[in-house]
C-alpha cells in the first residue's frame, strides 16, 4: 500500500512545498520542530486543505485540487494518534476502545476488539478509567481506539514525545508489533533519531517545509548532514539482522548480518528472530590491520567507499562491509595518520556494550520493505 503526497501550501509566513511517495510499512516524517511535519500529516488527515496538490492512499485520491477533489476527514478512513492520548476521562478503557468502532461503516469493519486488545497488551486495563493509567498505557489505548475504527492508514504525531524514557521503552515494542503484525500502513512523525532508526522502514526528512531527502531508513540514517545538529551523534548504520545463536556462558547473542557476525548483550528472543541494530558512527573505530589484544568483540572487515568532512576536526568514513555500509566518525588527524583513502582495506571495530536497548530492537521481516 502506497502513500503519495505532492502539495504546496502557505500558513502565514510559513510555506510547505513537499512531495514524496512511500510503500513502506512505517514511513517516518523526520525533522526538527517547525519543519512542517505535523502540518503535513494534518493535510493527509483532512484537517487542513492544501492550497494546491494531490494526496492519495493506495490509489484512492483524497485530495486533488486540479480536479476539485477534497474528501472530508470523516470519510478518509484514517486513524490518528496524537502526542497526548486524548481519551474520554468519563469512559473506561473498554468504552474508549468501543468508541473507535463508530467511525467505520459496519460493513467495512475489519478490526476485532479481542485481537486489538491482545496486540496492545491492554486486557487487564479494560475496566479502568484513564486517570488510573500510566502515560504509556494511555497511548496504547489511544492506538487501540484508532485501530478499532478500521482505518486504511494510521497517522501517529510524535506519540512518544510526552513520555519519559521508561514509558517510551514500555510502548515501543507494541508499536513494533503493530508495524509487523498488521498490514496497516503507518505514517509516524518524530524528531528522534533513535525512534526512527528503530521503527521506520522508510524516512522522509523535512526541513523548512520541504522534503530534504527520502528513502529506506538505512540509507537516510547514514546522511549525518540531514540530521538536526543535536541528533548527529545518534546517526550511523542501521542493519537488519537475525539471531544466529545465544552464548549463555557470557550473556551474549550472536547476530547474522551482511557485514558479518555481530555480538550484542543477550536478547530475550528466539534463534532466527529478526533484530534491527543501529551502529552509531561515533561508536566505530577504524583499524588498518586485523586487531589483536582488543576488548572490542565486533571486528568487521571492509573497504572504504566514502570519506567526507564532518564537524570541526572530524571526518565521516563509509566502510563497505560485504555490501553493508558502516559509518565511522574519526578525526582528520587519525585519517591522516592511518593514510585512509578510498579503496583502503580496513576493519570497523565496534564495542559490544554500544548495543544498548536504544540501539537494539526487534527488526522488520525481510519482506517488510517495498
Amino acid at each position: 500500500m502506497s502513500v503519495l503526497v505532492d502539495i504546496s501550501h502557505r500558513l502565514g509566513e510559513f510555506a510547505i512545498d513537499a512531495r514524496f511517495e512511500s510503500a513502506g510499512r512505517l514511513t517516518a516524517l523526520f525533522g526538527p520542530s517547525g519543519s512542517g511535519k505535523t502540518t503535513l500529516i494534518n493535510m493527509i488527515a483532512g484537517l487542513i486543505r492544501p492550497d494546491k496538490g494531490r494526496i492519495a492512499v493506495d490509489g484512492r485520491v483524497l485530495v486533488d485540487t486540479s480536479a476539485g477533489i477534497f474528501v472530508p476527514k470523516h470519510k478518509r478512513r484514517i486513524g490518528m494518534v496524537f502526542q497526548d492520548a486524548r481519551l474520554f476521562p468519563h469512559m473506561s478503557v473498554a468504552g474508549n476502545l468501543r468508541y473507535g468502532r463508530w467511525f467505520a461503516p459496519a460493513a467495512e469493519r475489519y478490526a476485532n476488539m479481542d485481537a486489538v486488545v491482545d496486540l496492545l497488551g491492554i486486557g487487564h486495563l479494560l475496566d479502568r478509567r484513564p486517570a488510573k493509567l500510566s502515560g504509556g498505557e494511555k497511548q496504547r489505548v489511544a492506538i487501540g481506539r484508532a485501530l478499532l475504527a478500521s482505518p486504511k492508514l494510521l497517522l501517529m504525531d510524535e506519540p512518544l514525545a510526552s513520555l519519559d524514557d521508561a514509558r517510551k521503552a514500555e510502548i515501543l515494542p507494541y508499536i513494533e508489533r503493530l508495524r509487523d503484525e498488521t498490514k496497516l500502513p503507518i505514517v509516524y512523525v518524530s524528531h528522534s533519531v533513535a525512534e526512527v532508526a528503530r521503527l521506520a522502514s522508510d524516512v522522509v526528512v523535512m526541513a523548512q517545509g520541504k522534503v530534504a531527502a527520502s528513502g529506506p531508513t538505512g540509507a537516510i540514517m547514514q546522511r549525518l548532514d540531514l540530521l538536526p545538529a543535536e541528533e548527529r551523534g545518534e546517526g550511523g548504520a542501521v542493519l537488519d539482522t537475525k539471531v544466529l545463536r545465544h552464548d549463555e556462558a557470557f550473556g551474549m547473542s550472536v547476530l547474522g548480518s551482511a557485514a558479518g557476525e555481530i555480538r550484542v548483550p543477550r536478547l530475550a528472543i528466539s534463534v532466527g528472530a529478526p533484530v534491527r541494530i543501529r551502529i552509531r558512527a561515533r561508536d566505530v573505530m577504524v583499524a588498518t590491520e586485523q586487531p589483536t589484544g582488543l576488548s572490542a568483540l565486533n571486528i568487521l572487515p571492509g573497504i572504504i567507499v566514502a570519506v567526507s568532512p564532518g564537524e570541526g576536526p572530524t571526518v565521516e568514513v563509509g566502510i563497505d562491509c560485504n555490501g553493508a555500509t558502516v559509518l565511522a566518525r574519526i578525526t582528520e588527524q587519525s585519517r591522516h595518520a592511518l593514510s585512509l583513502q578510498l579503496g583502503s582495506k580496513v576493519f570497523a571495530v565496534v564495542k559490544t556494550v554500544s548495543f544498548d536497548r536504544a540501539n537494539t530492537a526487534a527488526g522488520l521481516p525481510a519482506e517488510a520493505h517495498g
